[in-house]
């Protein structure tokens, strides 16, 4: 039996937990506006609309820096959407806390969500007193330095296989007119760019001091120095993109008009959506070459409390259908992510997503900072590497200590 034919049996399935009594609409918002996002949340909307009812699609453009404020806005407001995502971690905390958010525990245990999803940090991140709160769609790993086969020829060099070799490829690069590193002006991109950075020169251990135990004393130490110093030669390499969106940084390597970019494994669809190839037009390092190590934050979706009985019955039934076999690798086989069910068949997976998978199998892993930090802390760590790769004047010794005080009163 073929992958596709496995598919479409699979999809069948999708009604049977939670059946809908009518078609009824349901507004879900979230931030994937880009092509390749837009695709694979494609694959979610066709899913629920197969159960009866009706998926409205409420995306909102600028990622989840611009979208976050705008949901939580109506929310508190009074205006609930019938579904949200947020990344997987602390930002619906408060939300939930204040009552306003729906208890999934039964639809989870029901469906024995604490048996299929994996690895269980993403379920305990939906948890809150013991009650889950969200269904989590897909592990999104940040540790990958994605690479264009075609800008390294040009350059007349190999294609680095760790860290270094891309930081010393750089002077060939800008002599053939390709910028070494592309980040766009996000101020998420630069701040993600420094905790892969992090992981991959430091290590998981110091990785977790800092992050995880808040540990000013490691923070304020050599490993992390020699982490700015890097963070320093990335500035120094992605002058010049002039990009803000990450879809745009992305598209410089995919159009070979810059050799690489750090940024998550959503990058892997907008490669595809382009036509191209992993390992043939384009490479990936995980953990940048250098420590193999993928962290295990991504998506999730909460249910604001509704009124309305019949949306309330939908959102059960989305919620079922965003952990559906079928459903889970439709969709992150378009989105770039792994899926959070370790029963699903990804023999469809290309090269990329199957060092993710091996990866994941051997159980490097780490949390991802959003499951680490308040959003606040999170804001205040963007501002600072916002301004750090935006103004050449700052030292990395004077980056370092403002990034001191941030872990020092972190939440």
């Amino acid at each position: 039996m073929n992958f596709r034919r496995i598919a479409v049996l699979l999809a069948a399935s999708v009604v049977l937990p939670f059946g809908a009594a009518q078609a009824t609409d349901l507004e879900v918002t979230h931030w994937w506006t880009s092509g390749g996002e837009a695709a694979a949340v494609a694959e979610l909307a066709k899913a629920f609309d197969a159960t009866g009812n009706k998926w409205v699609d409420g995306a909102i453009a600028g990622s989840g820096g611009t979208a976050r404020p705008i949901m939580v806005s109506r929310i508190t407001g009074g205006d609930p959407m019938g579904a949200t995502q947020f990344n997987h971690g602390r930002q619906a905390e408060e939300l939930v806390e204040a009552g306003l958010m729906r208890d999934l525990t039964d639809v989870a245990t029901k469906e024995n969500w604490k048996e299929i999803v994996r690895p269980s940090s993403l379920l305990d991140s939906c948890t809150i007193d013991g009650k889950i709160y969200c269904a989590p769609v897909n592990i999104h790993s940040w540790q990958w330095l994605w690479l264009s086969n075609a800008a390294f020829e040009k350059a007349g060099v190999a294609v680095p296989k760790n860290w270094d070799e891309f930081v010393a490829a750089a002077p060939a690069l800008e002599k053939a007119g390709i910028i070494p590193l592309a980040v766009g002006g996000q101020p998420w991109q630069s701040a993600g760019a420094f905790d892969v950075l992090m992981v991959a020169i430091a290590g998981k251990d110091v990785f977790h001091k800092v992050f995880k135990d808040k540990d000013a004393e490691v923070a304020a130490g050599p490993e992390i120095a020699k982490v700015f110093k890097a963070a320093d030669d990335a500035r120094r390499m992605s002058k010049g993109s002039n990009v803000q969106d990450w879809n745009q940084a992305t598209n410089l390597v995919i159009t070979g008009k810059a050799a690489g970019q750090i940024m998550g494994d959503w990058a892997q669809g907008e490669f595809a959506l382009a036509g191209q190839t992993a390992g043939k037009d384009y490479s990936c390092l995980p953990g940048l070459g250098v420590n193999e190590i993928i962290s295990t934050g991504g998506d999730a979706f909460y249910f604001p409390l509704l009124k309305d009985e019949e949306k309330s019955k939908a959102q059960e039934v989305l919620a079922s259908t965003l952990l559906n076999p079928a459903t889970q690798v439709a969709f992150n086989l378009k989105k770039g992510s792994l899926p959070v069910r370790g029963d699903v068949d990804l023999a469809a997976a290309n090269d990329c997503m199957k060092k993710g998978l091996d990866i994941l199998a051997k159980g490097n892993v780490i949390e991802g900072t959003d499951q680490l930090m308040s959003p606040d802390s999170q804001k205040q760590k963007e501002d600072l590497f916002s301004e750090f790769f935006a103004n050449p004047s700052m030292t990395p010794e004077d980056a370092q200590k403002r990034f001191v005080d941030i872990i020092a009163s972190a939440e």
